[in-house]
């Protein structure tokens, strides 16, 4: 079994993954992270040079190798619910977790994120607030219905967000 961990950017799937992992004694994986890894570019580059479509398919690999091992914490790319293939694969190979957070969180924390422009290359050319409102509003039927269960990270701690995440799926953590 596998954890994903969905959701809007910087709704926490990367640091919740990690601190998850930790808890859980499983690996810890970003599929944005890797693609830039294994391709050799950022994700705002590869998008640049190869359009959206191109870093599409490479997201779905990433998540089909992924999907077939086990005891991993996943967080995946806010658009990876775009394609089918991602959630038939996320479901089958474990429990799919949606992280929320306000508009205005989103916001603060891409803000604050050095590696916002590396890594999150803008989805509609419009302003910050507009593309989240725009592009959050168009995704979230998506997430919900893509996801086993939701979890809000506004203002919460890190350890009750896993907390609440290991109780809701059934899972112990590891003691220590």
């Amino acid at each position: 079994m596998n954890l994903f961990l969905i959701g809007y950017r910087c709704t926490g799937k990367t640091t919740v993954g990690k601190a998850l992992a930790r808890r859980l004694g499983w690996s810890f994986v970003d599929t944005d992270r890797m693609i830039a890894a294994t391709s050799g570019t950022s994700i705002a580059r590869m998008v640049d040079e190869k359009g959206w479509t191109y870093f599409r398919e490479q997201e779905r690999q990433t998540l089909k190798a992924l999907s077939a091992d086990d005891r991993q914490v996943v967080a995946t790319g806010g658009g990876v619910i775009l394609d089918k293939r991602n959630i038939s694969a996320m479901r089958k190979s474990g429990t799919v977790v949606l992280l929320t957070a306000s508009r205005k969180t989103i916001a603060a924390r891409m803000l604050a994120d050095d590696a916002t422009e590396e890594s999150r290359p803008s989805l509609t050319g419009q302003g910050l607030v507009r593309e989240i409102t725009s592009v959050l509003g168009e995704r979230l039927p998506l997430y919900e219905k893509a996801s086993d269960f939701a979890i809000d990270t506004n203002r919460k701690k890190i350890e009750a967000i896993c907390d609440r995440i290991i109780e809701q799926a059934g899972l112990k953590a590891e003691a220590g």
